[in-house]
């Protein structure tokens, strides 16, 4: 079992219950808030923000009912986040393209709640 540095309340066994959409909804919400606080320059909001949205993808990524093939996706999406936020954007990823991605488990996850 990992401990959860950020959210202190937050164990596996309760993340894990969440589907596979839900857990991209939530890291999507605190990657949307970074995007946000980046851009009204609160960098140490958006710092934090990241930090939170790394933290559930990581534990999103030890799940273990995620498939061989999801989990090659989110640790090339992790890696590609991290691109993103933290170095040079290698990748060349935008903050819509970031916003988008994220929608999709959203909106996925509301059809999956009868929304």
């Amino acid at each position: 079992m990992i401990p959860s540095m950020i959210h202190k309340d937050l164990t596996p066994e309760h993340w894990f219950s969440f589907s596979l959409f839900e857990q991209l909804a939530n890291v999507g919400c605190d990657i949307s808030r970074t995007i946000r606080y980046k851009n009204e320059n609160r960098l140490d909001d958006s710092k934090a923000a990241f930090e939170r949205a790394l933290e559930l993808l990581s534990l999103t990524i030890l799940d273990p009912k995620l498939s061989r093939g999801g989990l090659k996706e989110l640790v090339r999406t992790r890696e590609a986040l991290i691109d993103h936020f933290m170095f040079s954007n290698e990748y060349q990823t935008t903050d819509e393209q970031w916003h988008n991605y994220f929608f999709s488990f959203n909106y996925a996850a509301a059809i999956q709640r009868g929304r």
